[in-house]
């Protein structure tokens, strides 16, 4: 059972100010929620591509879209590859570059990967050190833990979990491996544990979520992935076309607010001046200039929204 509750569901598909017979990308399908409130609001004209590295997540949607027929295509696909799969798909060009009219980004796991123990994103079961979104993808959680240098180690889990003790927890790691594999999540909990001091284990929620965060980005190159994507993505909009980005944590959501503001329009006209004459040569706008935030509503019920950001932006 694929059960997931999808964050700021209305406020992201609004954001995308959908047009019916518009061309749409839901670059993370999961749970399908998102897609299935854009599929409802296409006519016989518009069409949704929806793009996932999960076969499950995949498999779920092809039942839950199915009524909106050939509306939907399905890919499986990491959505840096976005610029790519539309010229495959033949969607609309202009200048060699594929045009569509929306392109929504709600990143991070869906519930199932989090609450399927078998898949190792979660520090509440006890499970194989995995952590791959595309189950056909070569680099686990347990090849890192047990084969990565001590540095490597520490510089993941401080860059990408923010863990102020990743020193210490990656020489637990390496001295634990010495003497025997690695192997399950629950095995690592104990070894993160041991390497934050217990003062610190007492605050600040599970001692071990930083490190899965990390260790979960650094398996499935989520930074990375999502810097091309969204390059991709402003490149892919038609004019007056859309993007909506919703992001959990602030490794994702600086780096969503730094290319947007890269292709913001600026003015370098003098403050005095009553009209613009510089010519400012942005790409975009941003329609909210704050990121919108889940409301009390929404967060009481789903605790996981609790660090969602909407940030949205409109190609001029």
């Amino acid at each position: 059972m694929f059960h997931h509750i999808t964050v700021l569901k209305e406020e992201a598909t609004e954001g995308l100010n959908i047009k019916q017979d518009g061309i749409y990308v839901d670059c993370t399908l999961g749970g399908g929620g998102h897609s299935s409130v854009i599929a409802s609001k296409l006519g016989p004209g518009g069409r949704l591509i929806a793009l996932d590295q999960d076969d499950w997540a995949l498999d779920n949607a092809r039942e839950k879209l199915a009524p909106y027929g050939e509306r939907i295509t399905l890919v499986k696909t990491n959505f840096r590859d976005l610029e790519q799969v539309l010229k495959d798909l033949d969607v609309p060009m202009k200048d060699g570059v594929p045009q569509v009219d929306g392109i929504l980004y709600d990143l991070g796991v869906s519930s199932p990967q989090f609450d399927e123990g078998e898949r190792g994103f979660s520090y509440n079961h006890d499970a194989p050190l995995d952590m791959r979104m595309d189950q056909d993808a070569s680099l686990t959680a347990k090849e890192i833990v047990n084969e990565w240098p001590e540095e490597e180690i520490a510089r993941i889990l401080y860059r990408y979990g923010e863990e102020k003790f990743s020193r210490r927890i990656a020489r637990v790691i390496v001295e634990k491996r010495k003497q025997s594999t690695i192997e399950t999540t629950g095995e690592l909990v104990e070894l993160i544990k041991e390497g934050i001091p217990a003062a610190a284990r007492r605050t600040g929620g599970h001692p071990a979520k930083r490190s899965f965060q990390a260790l979960r980005i650094a398996v499935n190159d989520e930074l990375g992935a999502f810097e091309e994507g969204l390059h991709q993505a402003v490149r892919c909009l038609a004019p007056g076309g859309r993007v909506s980005v919703i992001t959990f944590h602030s490794l994702e959501d600086r780096i969503c607010k730094q290319i947007f503001s890269s292709y913001l329009e600026k003015c370098t006209c003098p403050p005095d001046f009553p009209l613009c004459v510089c010519g400012g040569n942005g790409v975009m706008r941003l329609v909210n200039r704050k990121p919108l935030i889940p409301t009390e509503t929404e967060l009481a019920e789903n605790s996981r929204a609790r660090s969602a950001k909407l940030r949205v932006a409109e190609k001029l």
